[in-house]
Formats: structure tokens, C-alpha cells, sequence
């Protein structure tokens, strides 16, 4: 069964420049490599030939390429302008030399709307890409700020998504809930406090009632969502109307929502996301290379679908939503 990965990162010679790791870091991803089989680093800056054999090796037939975290949004204009268009030269580098096996999302320098903008619709009309990532806040401010809007105005217009992506929780977060903790700040769980908080203040900015059409993607199966979002729908429906919002959390949920399998790898977790949100809003992803491409296959392989679910959730939710040939 064809495959088509969301969530597939890799990095710069200028991110490695400018994105600074401390001893946690380096230590976590040392050991995250022992542990799944593979060198993390050596994968990251790698978008051809190795990254093509650990690939087949388990069965991914396509990527969609993506900038890592924090991407351009770690960093101000005159360094994320440059960042996000030689990230975005480079996947299309890799995208024309493996057309059947690459395609990409966008980095965008938000730091700068009017240049966000620009490198979107360059990107989409002039490389092929099929939307763009965004790795959560820019230095602290998020996108609900309505400075930020005209990038969404670009993803509506171009009938392509945003993933939103993760990336280190705001300072105040860390200095408060994770100090002493870093263990627990990152992919454990700060992420997911992250990226879940930053999709709610999209929704009751009232982000989609401006884009109704408008496509988010979550990863990790949603980032806690799926599981949460009834009890949320039920404490917060008034506010909802009190803001003035034309419908309810959990329509906003089911018709603006889609989510990825990147990286969770729980059937119980994968059982709740279907039952919540549906077989035509989630999608195949690994989370490469932090997590093995053979294990993701593997767990797609077992889950307790029909073969129509599965081939929807492996590649054929992608091409509808991506703009993707069959």
C-alpha cells in the first residue's frame, strides 16, 4: 500500500549555524538515536540517498519535506527571511532530483508578515509546494495576533494547509511548569501543551470563521485533542458564543482540524482520534527522523481498520488535501 509521510524533517548548514543546542539537547538526541536504530544528526541534514534507503527499507514512498523545529520562527527578520527561502530552495532541489518520492511544505519567516507571505506564494506557485509548517509561536507571540492572518488568508486562497507544528513551549511555560524538568518540556509533553493551546487560541480568535475552508494540521495524533475536546466543547460552547463565534468548539474541531500519526504509536490513542474526528481527517506521518519510518509502517499495518480506512489514512486523505495525483 502506497505511503505518504507528513511530518519529515530535516535541517540547514545556515540552522545548524544559528540554532544553538544546549547539553540537554545534545544528550537527548545521542540517546534517542541508540535507541531507534539510527543516527538522528546524520539523517537530519540528509535529503537524498541515505534518507532514500531508510526509506524503502521500511516501505515510505513518499515525504513531505519540512524545515525543523523551531524553524524560522525562532528568529527575527534578517535572519529568518534567508533561512526559510534557502530551506525552501533546498527541498525544491531535492523535490526535482526525486519528484516521485519528495514533495514539501513551506518554511515561513513570520517574523516579517508581508515576507511570510510572499515566500508562501512563491513557494506554492513557483516550487510545488503543497502548504506550509509553522513551528508554533514567533519569538514568543502567537498567530492568533491578527498581524499574522494575511499568511492564512494565503493558505485559504490556495485552498493548501498550515501544520502546525511544535516547538519549545513560550518562556513563561518553561520557567514555570518545566523548570528543573527539561526531560518533560519537549516531545514528552511540553510539546503537545504547545501546539494544542496554540490551535485553541486560533479557534476562539475566531481565525476560521474569517477562513471557514481553512485547514489546520496537528500532529502525534492531534496533540491530546481528540481526547479532550468533548469536555472542552462542554465548558467553553457559552464562551464560544459569548465571543461571538458563528459555531461551536467541536465544529470547529471537525471541520478545521486534521491530524497526523506522527510519533505515537498507541492503538488506544489512534482508536479515541478516530472516533473523534473521523477516517477523512487523518493522515500518515512519521516524525522522521526523530522516530523510525519502520515502526510507523508497522503500526499502520496493525491497526484494527478495514483496508478502505487504511488506504485513506496511508496516502489517500494526502492527495486529496495536499492536491496530490493519486
Amino acid at each position: 500500500m502506497k505511503t505518504i509521510a507528513l511530518e519529515e524533517h530535516f535541517i540547514t548548514p545556515m540552522y545548524q549555524e544559528k540554532v544553538t543546542a544546549n547539553d540537554y539537547r545534545n544528550a537527548y538526541v545521542e540517546s534517542r538515536g541508540r535507541q531507534i536504530g539510527h543516527d538522528i544528526y546524520e539523517q537530519y541534514v540528509d535529503i537524498d540517498a541515505k534518507r532514500l534507503a531508510y526509506m524503502d527499507a521500511a516501505g515510505v514512498d513518499v515525504q513531505v519535506l519540512s524545515l525543523g523545529s523551531p524553524g524560522a520562527q525562532g528568529f527575527a527578520a534578517p535572519i529568518a527571511i534567508p533561512m526559510a527561502r534557502d530551506a525552501n530552495d533546498r527541498m525544491h532541489a531535492a523535490v526535482q532530483k526525486h519528484p516521485t518520492r519528495f514533495t514539501a511544505f513551506a518554511a515561513l519567516p513570520t517574523a516579517s508578515t508581508a515576507a511570510a507571505v510572499s515566500e508562501f506564494d512563491r513557494a506554492v506557485t513557483q516550487l510545488g509546494f503543497k502548504g506550509a509548517m509553522i513551528h508554533s509561536h514567533t519569538q514568543g507571540e502567537f498567530l492568533d495576533d491578527k498581524k499574522y492572518w494575511p499568511i492564512f488568508e494565503r493558505a485559504a486562497a490556495h485552498d493548501l494547509p498550515i501544520y502546525l507544528h511544535p516547538a519549545l513551549p513560550h518562556p513563561a511555560l518553561l520557567n514555570s511548569y518545566f523548570a528543573g524538568y527539561e526531560e518533560l518540556s519537549r516531545a514528552a509533553w511540553g510539546f503537545m501543551l504547545d501546539a494544542s493551546c496554540h490551535f485553541l487560541r486560533l479557534v476562539f480568535s475566531g481565525l476560521f470563521d474569517e477562513y471557514p475552508k481553512l485547514k489546520i494540521i496537528l500532529g502525534h495524533l492531534g496533540e491530546g485533542l481528540p481526547f479532550a475536546m468533548h469536555r472542552l466543547h462542554d465548558h467553553t460552547y457559552m464562551a464560544a458564543q459569548r465571543r461571538g463565534l458563528k459555531k461551536s468548539p467541536l465544529e470547529y474541531f471537525r471541520d478545521n482540524l486534521v491530524v497526523t500519526t506522527s510519533g505515537n504509536w498507541y492503538p488506544p490513542a489512534f482508536d479515541c482520534t478516530l472516533a473523534a474526528i473521523g477516517e477523512d481527517n487523518i493522515l500518515f506521518a512519521v516524525d522522521w527522523p526523530f522516530e523510525p519510518n519502520k515502526v510507523a509502517v508497522e503500526f499502520l499495518g496493525k491497526l484494527n481498520i478495514s483496508e478502505t480506512v487504511r488506504a485513506k489514512i496511508a496516502h489517500g486523505n494526502a492527495e486529496r488535501l495536499l492536491k496530490m495525483a493519486p
